[in-house]
């Protein structure tokens, strides 16, 4: 049994997976603002109560908005403020006795997909959230791609490609950089800019870049803006300028799992 925690700003939601991906058990309460301590406590209440529940003993995996250092082990570039700097790996696998994974949520999101969702059976897939921000996660062969300094898929805080006229001046973001991906692809810059010619002309050429790097046999969407159809009809047209080949076989694919691909993804940290 696998027990999956998807530990959101607003919700931390539990799942316990069995061997062949079928949902055992779901909760999902409210996430306490702005305290550090009483979150950890909840998350191990959920798991402890789910296996007392299913009277079992579950691997746990856990999604986070934000990652691991691999220097520190400390949590970082979480939008959560509250992980920043905290040792919740430690703090989790020290209440609940074992180890415990812990993983980006968009990798999560990116890995639920690739293992029984919309790009089952794909080599390389890349996993893309497009929601209040924009993230992303890469996953090759089954296996979640990290990266030596643990940013491996940050997609959203790459430039936009090419700016033309009409994306400039640069949008200010919030890391401190201008015309990052994510101030104009997010859900917010679009409700903002809703002309939607013009976004699937950004999200076409934001793609095309990621294609011509590591070239994924299927992207899947995620997050509020996936749930727009013709995204998937009318962004694949467009992107063929863009990249570097005479056929674009790459597939763009909405999600199957929706919002629960966080917290299946975390409970499949621990394969299937």
């Amino acid at each position: 049994m696998r027990i999956g925690v998807d530990l959101g700003g607003t919700k931390i939601e539990v799942l316990a997976l069995d061997a062949s991906g079928g949902e055992a058990v779901r909760k999902r309460v409210p996430t306490p603002q702005g305290d550090y301590d009483a979150t950890v406590r909840i998350v191990v209440s959920l798991v402890l109560g789910l296996e007392a529940e299913l009277k079992t003993h579950a691997m746990v995996g856990v999604g986070i908005p934000g990652a691991l250092s691999l220097v520190t082990g400390l949590v970082k570039n979480a939008n959560s403020i509250k992980l920043i700097g905290k040792p919740l790996k430690q703090d989790l696998e020290r209440a609940l006795n074992r180890e415990v994974r812990i993983a980006n949520d968009a990798n999560c999101f990116a890995l639920s997909e690739a293992v029984d969702g919309a790009a089952t059976g794909a080599g390389v897939v890349f996993g893309v959230i497009l929601g209040t921000g924009v993230g992303a996660g890469i996953v090759v062969r089954g296996e979640v791609l990290v990266g030596p300094n643990a940013i491996a898929g940050e997609w959203g805080h790459n430039p936009l490609p090419a700016p033309r006229a009409e994306d400039l001046p640069l949008r200010p973001c919030y890391c401190g950089r201008a015309g990052c991906v994510e101030t104009y692809l997010s859900g917010p810059a679009l409700q903002n800019d809703p002309d939607m010619d013009l976004y699937e002309e950004r999200l076409a050429r934001s793609l095309a870049g990621v294609i011509n790097i590591f070239d994924p046999d299927v992207i899947v969407l995620g997050g509020g803006v996936s749930n727009l159809d013709r995204l998937y009809t009318n962004v694949p047209k467009r992107w063929g300028a863009y990249v570097f080949s005479d056929r674009v076989s790459t597939r763009l694919a909405k999600n199957v799992h929706g919002d629960s691909s966080g917290v299946r993804g975390a409970a499949w940290l621990w394969g299937r």
